[in-house]
């Protein structure tokens, strides 16, 4: 799904699944950075505590590092998790462009299970390429998430 705000021009990336895992379990395989490294990217200094700063470390391009700077914005045991994610350079104008966005993770009880709820949600208009491949990109995240989740049952 995609979210868009009007009022701030930004766009967001919503993915919602159910999955029969409880919500312990999935919160360790969205907080144990072991296991979102085999999820997402090896988080270095990654602490589920509010303030917390970490780093992802991907492809550069151009100018920028490739380094995604984080920081923990939210932290509810086994409900929700926010953190930044910061990004990119101006230079770039399409992989590697400059990014400001917040990833915000749900987990909500449900008679099937528990729904995840991923919303990255921020993206500008000069951000348009990104979201466009995170758009195709974060469905598959979640679904090695609950993969992952089914191994720690």
């Amino acid at each position: 799904m995609i979210a868009v705000d009007l009022a701030s021009h930004t766009r967001d990336i919503v993915v919602e699944e159910t999955f029969p895992h409880a919500a312990a379990t999935l919160w360790k395989v969205l907080t144990d950075p072991d296991l979102m490294g085999r999820w997402l990217m090896k988080p270095t200094g990654f602490e589920p505590v509010v303030g917390n700063r970490f780093t992802f470390q991907t492809t550069p391009a151009g100018p920028w590092d490739g380094l995604i700077r984080c920081e923990v914005l939210e932290v509810v045991a086994n409900e929700r998790l926010a953190h930044s994610w910061k990004g990119g350079d101006e230079a770039n104008t399409e992989y590697g462009s400059l990014l400001d966005t917040v990833v915000t993770w749900t987990l909500a009880q449900s008679e099937a299970g528990t729904r995840l709820r991923l919303v990255h949600s921020g993206f500008r208009p000069q951000n348009d390429f990104s979201f466009r491949n995170m758009s195709n990109g974060w469905p598959k995240v979640v679904r090695r998430v609950d993969e992952l989740a089914a191994e720690e049952v």
